[in-house]
């Protein structure tokens, strides 16, 4: 099922754009790094920083403030690309077997041999302290609350060995942020946060269960599970149930943290954006499926922009 696309470079990663910074000007001696933390792919940066910036917009807003603590954004966007680095490398580090018998996957740099596993560690660990020292530039409830995510990114790599739903696993580690960027504003973790959790979990599983059919064929032949091998050809009522669920958990934390008509007209626009996924969604094309998978950072810019822009017209009227 998956095909490979016409890469630039011949060690360049099948699943990354073929115009991506690493593959054009990265030094070859870190190039193999730079795709092993997914740098040639940042759509991942994006999925899992919005959740935060989301969060700590809402509780601007909740507080009746203009615009989110820059600082604050500042601080999770260098979270996102420090964890999202560690926790790739981590999960190619348990699954370099795995990917090496994956189509998509077997050209990434430890199932191909670039990087080797205790290279990748140090790499993971240098992440890691990035990350630990971003952590604790945040007040002491946020501190505490970011460290129990750990053992849900623990698990994530082997929920897929014996179980259908590793996009839920997924989606509770990738959208700790959702919870995090509210306390880090008020001290405290309020329902709207964990409303808006709920919802970005609902989304995760959505969208990676989009990016799991590029990979269903080749893991059923090798025994892993998935949601897209789970829902098969009833895909589509799957992806609009949970894309709905997380759209009105969305909309819900909006409103309790007093958003207003704007942010509710901005979350009309990012229905649409979901409705147009799940209504030209091919789950038998590769690049439909990357493609749709991909669009989720139009979803949540759509989403952050209609909360920004609720803030800006709150304070000037």
């Amino acid at each position: 099922m998956t095909r490979a696309r016409p890469q630039g470079k011949a060690d360049a990663v099948s699943d990354a754009g073929t115009r991506n910074l690493v593959d054009r000007f990265a030094p070859a001696a870190l190039a193999p790094y730079l795709r092993l933390a997914r740098a040639d792919r940042p759509i991942g940066f994006f999925l899992l920083a919005f959740p935060c910036f989301w969060s700590v917009s809402l509780a601007a807003r909740s507080l009746s403030d203009p615009y989110p603590d820059p600082s604050l954004l500042f601080l999770f966007a260098v979270g996102a690309v420090a964890m999202r680095g560690a926790g790739c490398t981590y999960n190619d580090l348990v699954d370099r077997e795995i990917d090496a018998k994956v189509a998509r996957t077997r050209s990434r740099p430890l199932p191909s041999g670039k990087v080797t596993p205790r290279a990748a560690t140090i790499f993971m660990l240098a992440l890691c302290l990035i990350g630990l020292a971003v952590l604790l530039s945040f007040n002491g409830p946020t501190i505490w609350l970011g460290l129990g995510v750990l053992p849900i990114v623990a698990l994530y790599p082997f929920v897929k060995r014996f179980s259908y739903w590793p996009q839920a696993v997924l989606g509770l580690a990738f959208n700790w942020g959702a919870l995090l960027g509210w306390p880090a504003v008020l001290g405290r973790l309020d329902w709207p946060a964990i409303v808006l959790y709920a919802g970005a979990v609902c989304w995760t599983i959505g969208y990676d269960t989009i990016y799991a059919h590029q990979d269903r064929e080749d893991d059923d032949l090798i025994g892993l599970k998935s949601t897209a091998l789970r829902f098969g050809r009833a895909t589509k009522p799957w992806l609009a149930f949970l894309y709905g669920l997380a759209w009105l958990a969305v909309t819900a934390a909006g409103l309790m943290a007093n958003a207003g008509t704007a942010f509710l007209l901005g979350m009309l626009a990012a229905a649409a954006q979901l409705a147009w996924q799940v209504a030209t969604l091919d789950i038998d094309d590769p690049e439909n499926c990357l493609r749709r998978f991909r669009s989720n950072r139009d979803f949540a810019a759509i989403v952050l922009g209609a909360i920004l822009l609720d803030m800006a017209l709150a304070a000037i009227f």
